[in-house]
C-alpha cells in the first residue's frame, strides 16, 4: 500500500454529512487494502475451506451496493451482479475474476448510490426492500451499508496481512 490518502470523516456536521463521509472513508479503506497487487495476489484465499479474498470482498461489496441503493431506491427487479438469484456468496468466488473487472463493477455501483443519496430530499426519503417486502428509510440503508463496510474492511484487514504482511491503515 501506498501512503494513505484516504479523507478522513470531519468531527461535525449533519447526520447526512456524516454519513456520507464515514461511507465514504469505508469504500476507500478498501480501495486501499487492494493496491498495489497483482490479480492473483487479490484472488488469493484466506484458508479453506473459506473463499474470501481481496477480490472476493470488493465484488461482495458491489452487490451490497447494488442491493442496499439502486434495488431499494430505483429498480426492485435490478438484477445481482454476478449472480442470477440474490445469491452474495457467488460474489465471493473470485476465481476466474480480474481486478479490472472486479473494480469497474464496484465503483459503478458507487457511483449510482452516491447519485441515489444525493438526490434524495432526506435520510427519512423511504424505499422498498425486496427481500425483506417492507419499506426502508435512506438513513437505515445508509447505516446498514457502512456497517457492512466496517465488518469486511476488518477481513480486508487480515487478508492483505496474509498476501504480503502489510499492516495498519
Amino acid at each position: 500500500m501506498s501512503g494513505d490518502e484516504r479523507v478522513g470523516p470531519p468531527s461535525f456536521g449533519s447526520e447526512r454529512d456524516m454519513l456520507r463521509a464515514f461511507l465514504d472513508y469505508h469504500r476507500a479503506t478498501l480501495a486501499m487494502k487492494c493496491e498495489g497487487l497483482t490479480d492473483e495476489e487479490l484472488r488469493r484465499r484466506s484458508m479453506p475451506p473459506s473463499t474470501l479474498s481481496l477480490l472476493g470482498l470488493v465484488r461482495h461489496m458491489a452487490e451490497v451496493e447494488r442491493a442496499w441503493f439502486r434495488r431499494v431506491f430505483e429498480d426492485h427487479d435490478a438484477p445481482m451482479v454476478w449472480s442470477d438469484e440474490i445469491d452474495f456468496q457467488a460474489a465471493y468466488d473470485a476465481s476466474e475474476s480480474t481486478r479490472q473487472e472486479a473494480f469497474a463493477a464496484w465503483e459503478a455501483e458507487v457511483a449510482t448510490s452516491r447519485r441515489i443519496e444525493r438526490a434524495a430530499a432526506s435520510l427519512d426519503q423511504a424505499g422498498y426492500q425486496p427481500r425483506w417486502e417492507e419499506e426502508v428509510s435512506l438513513r437505515m440503508v445508509m447505516l446498514h451499508v457502512l456497517l457492512e463496510y466496517g465488518r469486511h474492511n476488518g477481513h480486508a484487514d487480515f487478508l492483505r496481512e496474509g498476501v504480503d504482511g502489510t499492516v495498519g491503515a
